[in-house]
């Protein structure tokens, strides 16, 4: 069952068809890997799944309910977390305090609640979101970094910080922008298993990522885009050997030798 749907997604900026006319459907509990050269639209189609960008035509659909054009906040409470391709943490707040903003967005009180904390049920929920920022943290094993300010966590880590930050909106489906990039071996070996145990919590896993080794070692199915299109999709095998992605990775000459 697919738990995300897009189709006949475009959209311009323009004159500039940045994604165009993408189908593509993300199966319930699976990892599905988005591919492509650089500037083939993958983090503009994660935009646009998150509500950043409204497609020009096309819809989205999320657990069979369209989401195309709905705010992003309401995107993130209906179940779709994500990270970025660049980091963006508080890097002035604690690691824990990162995640329990992410946590935070799934609270019912209201601001003057919150402020005044007069409300004993605004203090129970406060420790129960306090409970699920400690659990992400101990999924990304960054529970012994909790006190520690942000900004001083070492590259590998921050990008594990903001996979935690996003686990803390208790998504359905987790969209990962490049989550291996600038990692060594050792740091994407870890990455992997990771993602792995993500996914056996129930959450499904949607990635975007250059790593090809890391893609054909985690993922289920893979897409590929090149210049806004969708050019192939399956199992790694298909992918490796499809004359459209050679093409497009090492140019026409590869394509044609490896035919």
């Amino acid at each position: 069952m697919a738990i995300l749907e897009l189709n006949n997604v475009t959209i311009r900026f323009g004159g500039l068809v940045a994604v165009n006319d993408v189908n593509l459907k993300v199966e319930e509990g699976t990892i599905q890997a988005l591919i492509g050269p650089n500037g083939a639209g993958k983090s503009t189609l994660f935009n646009l799944i998150t509500g950043i960008y409204t497609p020009t035509s096309g819809s989205i659909s999320f657990k069979g309910k369209a989401v195309s054009g709905t705010p992003t906040y309401r995107i993130a409470a209906a179940g779709i977390g994500r990270t970025f391709q660049n980091i963006r943490l508080f890097t002035d707040l604690t690691v824990l305090d990162n995640v329990l903003i992410g946590a935070h967005s799934r609270g019912k009180w209201n601001l003057a609640g919150a402020l005044m904390k007069l409300s004993p049920w605004v203090q129970k929920e406060e420790g129960a979101l306090l409970d699920l920022a400690r659990e992400c943290l101990q999924m990304v094993d960054l529970t012994y970094r909790a006190f520690e300010l942000s900004g001083n966590l070492p590259y590998g880590e921050q990008r594990r910080l903001e996979i935690a930050r996003a686990l803390a909106l208790k998504p359905a489906i987790i969209l990962l922008d490049e989550p291996a990039a600038g990692m060594n071996p050792q740091e994407k070996s870890e990455l992997m298993a990771m993602i792995k145990r993500i996914r056996e919590t129930g959450v499904t896993v949607f990635l975007v990522e250059h790593d090809m080794k890391f893609v054909m070692g985690i993922s289920d199915r893979i897409a590929v885009l090149d210049y806004g299109e969708k050019i192939a999709e399956g199992v790694h095998e298909e992918i490796r050997q499809n004359p459209k992605v050679i093409e497009a990775y090492l140019g026409k000459g590869a394509a044609d030798a490896h035919a």
